[in-house]
């Protein structure tokens, strides 16, 4: 049987790309132990508002720590009133979505609980939303593969051969770091996705792509994981894809 792996960054509240490369894969990395990016989606994301994109950052200590720090190690700055901010600007801009009521409950938790690694604050919103979503992946933290070695494109490829893997599931900027030869030596397909964002209907106006999922789960609910997948490639094409080449 093939199996399709995908590797990314555990990021806050990500995008419905990220969505979908999970949703065409068996197994999800969460490259947990690689280094933390400043202001990137690590931890931060974008939400809607009248006034058009809203940036929820969750801040991170970085008085007193290395360059270097791994995202499992990155700590929240509580002394920053964050989780607060966050609930009153979802409960603030999407009060009004049709499925507010339905899911509302579960930021109301999770911003009252006291998070001090970024990772695990990751990790627990994207299980629940993997399950609301319906999404049937394993997930596996790259910090609890041992003995890796290598840097980069050939460490994708050093847990690709570890979780032995037959096709492994890129973003467009890994054709800038990846060597396809590396991986066509070990009988390992690389397919790059190449997302194509639905237009769904939104609150406050013209349509703007590229949002948090909380964006389409807010208004959408249930029918969110159809919407991430309309005119885009599913697991099955990409098997198949697969055979012809054999």
């Amino acid at each position: 049987m093939t199996k399709i792996i995908t590797i990314h960054q555990p990021g806050y509240v990500p995008w419905l790309g990220f969505f979908h490369k999970l949703l065409i894969s068996d197994v999800y990395v969460a490259f947990d132990d690689v280094q933390y990016e400043k202001n990137s989606y690590n931890n931060r994301n974008k939400i809607k508002m009248p006034q058009g994109e809203c940036w929820l950052t969750v801040p991170i200590v970085t008085k007193g720590k290395s360059k270097k720090t791994l995202i499992n190690n990155a700590q929240i700055d509580n002394k920053q009133n964050w989780a607060k901010k966050h609930l009153k600007t979802i409960q603030a801009n999407y009060s009004k979505s049709n499925f507010y009521k339905d899911y509302f409950y579960f930021f109301e938790e999770t911003y009252n609980k006291n998070w001090e690694v970024l990772s695990d604050l990751n990790m627990h919103i994207l299980k629940w939303l993997l399950k609301e979503l319906k999404i049937d992946v394993e997930v596996v933290l790259s910090s609890n593969l041992k003995d890796k070695k290598s840097k980069k494109g050939k460490l994708v490829l050093e847990i690709c051969k570890i979780l032995d893997a037959d096709i492994y599931i890129s973003g467009t900027f890994g054709k800038e770091y990846l060597n396809i030869q590396d991986f066509q030596k070990e009988k390992i397909d690389v397919y790059f996705q190449d997302y194509k964002h639905p237009i769904y209907s939104q609150l406050w106006g013209d349509f703007i792509p590229n949002m948090s999922i909380i964006d389409l789960l807010l208004n959408h609910g249930k029918e969110s994981k159809k919407i991430i997948m309309e005119g885009n490639i599913d697991k099955q094409k990409i098997v198949r894809e697969k055979d012809l080449k054999s």
